[in-house]
């Protein structure tokens, strides 16, 4: 590939000899460049920013030009353009079984770009199928590898470590079309639910589980104060309390701190 200026110049060097006057007649050899301008002219052409131009020479690879401009090529070479720019991919939603075999519905959007125009145009036969196909395999792949809401530990999550997923999920993808010569920029879960059939189950666990963690909590800290205050009673000598005072104590603080609804515990304490 080259400039057009000196074929520029050439070509009007001609035009203007063609165009002076002759006594009689153009001579052959003018006659005979004519055809030849026409058939030089043939290669010259603009590429906009962001778009290569893959050229072949009688079915062989020639080469890739990416800069923008108005150039000149060998007339003899077969031309196609390709995109450079990024574009957006929005897989269709699918329904998968995560890790413990519960159907859920993901969707992912993928940012990616030609990065080997020559791989994309000749190792695949369309590049921008060939990603839409491969994508959805990664993320089949990336979502049966893993719980919806992780582990006992709340390892390997899909809901709670949405960045690893992202990462995972866009290393998983260029793994899949490195061979089409394409860039994955960014790949990240768009949609994640589960499956209609299941969701209402998983929504009364989620509450229950919920629950049980609220509950548990309450606990905890009721008998911390309990064990607080009783402590204190006794350190300071407000009350003495024989072990069946302490059990009615306890229970009775118990309930008033832990129940839902008001109460109206009756403490019977001793004193010295």
């Amino acid at each position: 590939m080259w400039t057009v200026w000196p074929f520029i110049g050439l070509v009007a060097w001609n035009l203007i000899g063609l165009a002076l006057p002759f006594p009689t007649q153009v001579s052959l050899p003018r006659l005979l460049a004519i055809p030849l301008l026409a058939f030089l002219g043939k290669g010259f052409g603009i590429l906009q920013p962001n778009i290569a131009g893959i050229f072949t020479f009688f079915g062989r690879y020639a080469g890739t030009l990416r800069r923008d401009g108005f150039y000149w090529v060998n007339p003899f070479y077969q031309r196609q353009k390709m995109s450079l720019r990024a574009n957006n991919l929005n897989t269709p939603t699918l329904k998968v079984n995560d890790r413990a075999g519960n159907p859920v519905e993901v969707a992912a959007v993928v940012v990616w770009r030609v990065a080997d125009t020559a791989r994309a145009a000749f190792d695949v036969e369309d590049y921008a199928n060939y990603i839409v196909i491969q994508s959805e395999s990664a993320v089949r792949s990336v979502v049966s590898a893993r719980w919806y809401d992780g582990d006992a530990e709340g390892r390997n999550s899909l809901r709670g470590d949405m960045d690893a997923v992202a990462e995972l999920l866009a290393t998983r993808i260029q793994e899949h079309v490195a061979l089409a010569g394409l860039e994955v920029v960014e790949a990240r879960i768009s949609h994640l639910a589960y499956a209609p059939e299941i969701a209402s189950a998983m929504l009364r666990r989620q509450q229950a589980e919920a629950v049980v963690a609220a509950r548990t909590r309450i606990v905890d800290g009721a008998v911390g104060m309990v064990k607080l205050g009783i402590e204190q009673l006794e350190a300071e000598g407000v009350v003495r309390l024989s072990a069946e005072d302490r059990v009615r104590l306890v229970t009775n603080l118990m309930t008033v701190l832990v129940s839902e609804s008001e109460t109206h515990p009756v403490l019977s304490v001793g004193r010295e």
